[in-house]
């Protein structure tokens, strides 16, 4: 083990029985802020992944929101061609407020405690009256559930194309 990998054994995330697994060598240089702006993008892709599945999962059930109840789940709600208008303009919406929220919840005071943190010194819930413990415990909760997150949903999209969905307990859409 290199000198400036050993600067990230202690890092949340790095656990057994891997410890800091870094395959494709991308901070092996050592560098921190690196290291801080690649945490940040897997904090954020594991985010978006947990909605990801959350959404799949609830769609698949039958659950839609008002003036979408005939588009369908998976990759079948990308085909729009038979949808209103109104409701085909949700997806530029969905994108620009993804967009807007990018760029307007970045660590625009230099604020953060930790890459990822996004409350710009506005919104608590109780996060800063708890313990250094607690918050390095949760941290780690929420990076292993954006890693499973991850997964799951890049599982679901290959057996929906690869139509086996049935076979691991999903619906088909």
């Amino acid at each position: 083990q290199t000198t400036s990998l050993s600067a990230f054994n202690n890092e949340i995330g790095a656990q057994a029985p891997l410890g800091f697994f870094d395959p494709l060598g991308l901070v092996q240089d050592g560098d921190q802020a690196n290291f801080d702006r690649l945490r940040e993008v897997e904090t954020r892709h594991g985010r978006c992944a947990m909605l990801a599945v959350v959404g799949w999962l609830t769609t698949a059930a039958g659950y839609r929101l008002p003036g979408m109840e005939d588009v369908s789940y998976g990759f079948k709600a990308l085909d729009m061609s038979a949808l209103s208008g109104d409701v085909k303009g949700t997806l530029p919406l969905t994108l620009g407020t993804v967009f807007f929220l990018t760029v307007a919840m970045a660590d625009q005071e230099g604020t953060s405690e930790f890459p990822g943190d996004y409350r710009n010194g506005f919104i608590d819930f109780g996060w800063d009256s708890q313990t250094d413990a607690w918050k390095e415990r949760k941290r780690a909760i929420e990076l292993n559930n954006g890693r499973a997150a991850q997964m799951g949903i890049l599982g679901i999209m290959v057996h929906e194309q690869l139509g086996n969905l049935n076979e691991i307990g999903l619906p088909q859409p």
